[in-house]
């Protein structure tokens, strides 16, 4: 599994992500309002507006906070305005890591983004110092036990997707983003489930990191993550099953 989503899927069975639901909620309803803003309030005919509901769906969101989200974006109710801004940068033992947010303070969100890179051992980096490591994909996950390898492979690829790769515990399947609603549309109508459906960030080359390593870098990503403006961290880690589990023991 891709190493920060083998990380997130491992956080969600800790029970991390339920701990955490509040702030998703509110990362969640600023995706949102931006989507609704850029494309407008019809889920139908704004692609990402579609996909940043499916998300709310899966964390529960109640429909009223979905529903107040879009009309804060088409300007029907007061909201505030929020700008897309990435930065970039480096962790430990030179892990890429780019941190996307949503901020209505850009001068505020690079000095808390600053001042975690700086207090966990990384440091910021230039506009497009690692950004070309990094493609924007499709990405799905589903849970071995929902359907064969075969079936998973088949179906998606039909419908689209690029690859499909199989982990201890899920199927990773990904595809080009414009092709993410019909992979999705194909294994659902076939009964398959999946757990993760997002667009994503995939690195072309990985660092493969120890346990000390990957400690240091998980606190730091864990970190960005939990400053409110951050809606999404990308970064280029390999860590080992192994690894993950005993960190994900440790922090239970």
């Amino acid at each position: 599994m891709s190493g920060h989503s083998k990380w997130a899927t491992i956080k969600h069975k800790k029970g991390a992500a339920d701990a955490k639901r509040g702030k998703l909620f509110t990362k969640l309803i600023r995706e949102i309002t931006v989507a609704a803003k850029a494309g407008g309030g019809n889920p139908d005919t704004n692609a990402s507006l579609r996909t940043a509901l499916d998300r709310a769906r899966e964390a529960n969101m109640p429909k009223d906070n979905m529903t107040n989200a879009i009309k804060k974006g088409t300007g029907e109710l007061p909201g505030v305005s929020y700008e897309n801004c990435s930065f970039e940068g480096y962790g430990t033992a030179g892990v890429a890591i780019i941190v996307d947010t949503l901020t209505d303070n850009k001068n505020r969100t690079t000095a808390e983004v600053r001042n975690i890179f700086s207090k966990k051992g990384g440091n910021m980096a230039g506009a497009g110092s690692v950004a070309w490591i990094f493609n924007t994909k499709g990405y799905l996950a589903v849970p071995k036990e929902a359907a064969s390898e075969d079936d998973v492979f088949s179906i998606a690829v039909e419908a689209g997707a690029e690859d499909v790769k199989a982990t201890n515990t899920h199927y990773e399947v990904f595809c080009d983003p414009k092709d993410l609603e019909n992979v999705k549309k194909a294994l659902i109508g076939k009964n398959i489930k999946p757990e993760t459906s997002e667009l994503t960030k995939i690195p072309s080359n990985t660092v493969k990191l120890n346990a000390a390593q990957a400690k240091q870098v998980l606190s730091l990503v864990e970190d960005l993550e939990d400053l409110d403006d951050v809606q999404n961290v990308y970064a280029n880690f390999d860590i080992s099953d192994e690894i993950m589990e005993q960190i994900a023991n440790e922090i239970e």
